[in-house]
């Protein structure tokens, strides 16, 4: 047993790394559910272009969004544990945030490997989502938004479904279309008058700026929260040694 003087002098500081802890675990529920919205943004925001590459594309977003849900409800299990000022919560807790650092720092990573992967295998992915393109599977669905959503039309120019199945019988999507006005089968099939009704850019390009800059925004932000984790870990491993040292006790 301590004596009574040394349990005085360690008081304080029990109640000063308690503060911090409990400020920490707002501030932590808090990052969750910035994680959480910033997941179900990134699914929204690049929804097309992840259905578009499903065999290549990455589980950021999906990551991001489990992490942040949990980290909501154990954000408020930290808060208790540390009231409660009982060592083995508190190292459960610093167990927990271990693995959020570990899960966020995958998101990130993924995110940012992916993000300048783009360009290698979204080419080749896109060329066969026009090749096997027919209005209704979930690949053309996604060319048919992505082209809507950025106005641009093929791959580096509307003349790339010339060489198309899909041309030969229904001439270029209608998703080209700049306006429905005039946008008819017989003008689509003709390349000469498509020219003035769809649009005219190509859709790699927007594609890939759009991908990289979403995708290094998701890292960017798992990166910045996983680091801050550390500080977590820290006081909840410092907090639990304290008590149990000195066999601090709740009045």
């Amino acid at each position: 047993m301590s004596p009574p003087s040394r349990r005085l002098q360690t008081k304080p500081v029990i109640t000063c790394l308690k503060t911090f802890l409990i400020s920490y675990s707002l501030i932590f529920w808090f990052t969750g559910v910035i994680l959480l919205a910033v997941g179900v943004w990134g699914k929204v925001s690049l929804e097309d272009y992840l259905r578009l590459s499903s065999e290549n594309s990455t589980n950021a977003p999906y990551v991001l969004i489990g992490t942040g849900a949990i980290i909501v409800i154990f954000g408020l299990f930290g808060c208790f544990a540390t009231c409660r000022g009982s060592p083995w919560m508190l190292k459960l807790y610093a167990m927990f945030l271990t693995l959020v650092f570990l899960a966020e720092l995958v998101a990130g990573i993924s995110g940012f490997i992916f993000r300048h992967e783009i360009k290698g295998v979204l080419q080749d992915i896109y060329v066969n989502a026009l090749d096997t393109y027919n209005q209704t599977d979930s690949q053309s669905m996604a060319v048919d938004k992505i082209q809507e959503k950025l106005h641009c039309c093929g791959l580096t120019n509307y003349t790339d479904w010339k060489t198309r199945p899909y041309f030969e019988k229904n001439g270029i999507p209608k998703s080209c279309c700049k306006e429905t006005t005039g946008c008819t089968t017989e003008n689509l099939k003709d390349l000469q008058k498509a020219a003035d009704v769809v649009f005219p850019e190509g859709c790699f390009l927007k594609v890939t700026k759009v991908m990289e800059s979403n995708l290094g925004i998701i890292a960017g932000i798992s990166f910045g929260i996983a680091f801050f984790q550390l500080i977590g870990i820290f006081l909840a491993c410092c907090l639990s040694r304290y008590i149990t040292n000195n066999q601090y006790e709740m009045v």
